[in-house]
């Protein structure tokens, strides 16, 4: 769900509604207003769709955090059966759930950047950086956040932050330009991954899915193995 976060006083004032005591002490200790506003309209949208998609009452609904700090839903304070995920980037919000397996995803204003040099560095891969430096100008800055959001989503899903090195896993070959594929950490071989750019021109933005046993077809399963094999280009 695209959550739209230009302001308007108007939603912004019902998206308080929706917070609870908590949520909306933590919204008036932002400083600025641009912060304030993400929080509470992404924070309202959230809930919104998780009482919809739960069928309980706003004041049923509950959050936790894993060790890591990834939230979780609790209805009457008991684990509910759904699995979300927002992120959100200047006035660009993004939510994702599904009903089982691990999710992230990541939205990402395409902008220029001074320190994209220290970026690429610190977080590409070698291949990675080579397709980067292929490309110049407008192309450049949408193949890095490109890459980014796909990254930072992969490590939003599996749940452990920045604990991993981004930089030990380069992002499939299939999604430089296409908008699915297939993915598996290479510490983690046996857990699939189904992975879909959702980005415009506006904004980088990326879904990564946890797949249970139930969705890897045989065809999953070939599809799989082809990305995972596949060789890295680095100029064409």
């Amino acid at each position: 769900m695209y959550v739209d976060l230009t302001p308007n006083a108007s939603r912004e004032a019902s998206s308080l509604l929706w917070l609870n005591e908590e949520e909306q002490m933590r919204c008036r200790q932002y400083p600025l207003p641009g912060p304030r506003r993400r929080f509470a309209l992404c924070r309202a949208a959230l809930r919104a769709i998780l009482c919809r998609q739960l069928g309980c009452d706003n004041e049923r609904l509950s959050f936790g955090s894993s060790d890591h700090g990834k939230p979780f839903a609790l209805v009457d304070e008991e684990p509910a059966a759904i699995s979300f995920n927002l992120s959100h980037s200047g006035k660009h919000g993004l939510i994702a759930f599904v009903p089982h397996g691990r999710l992230g995803v990541d939205v990402e204003e395409c902008v220029p950047r001074r320190d994209f040099d220290e970026l690429s560095e610190a977080v590409f891969g070698p291949h990675e950086q080579s397709t980067l430096a292929c490309v110049h100008g407008r192309d450049r800055i949408q193949l890095f956040f490109r890459l980014w959001t796909i990254k930072e989503a992969l490590i939003k899903a599996l749940g452990l932050g920045f604990t991993l090195d981004v930089s030990q896993f380069e992002v499939p070959q299939a999604l430089h330009r296409g908008k699915m594929s297939m993915f598996r950490f290479p510490q983690l071989p046996e857990v699939h991954w189904r992975v879909e750019y959702i980005g415009n021109e506006d904004f980088s933005a990326a879904i990564a899915h946890e797949l249970v046993p139930s969705q890897l077809g045989e065809r999953s399963l070939q599809r799989l193995s082809g990305d995972v094999s596949e060789k890295r280009g680095i100029c064409q």
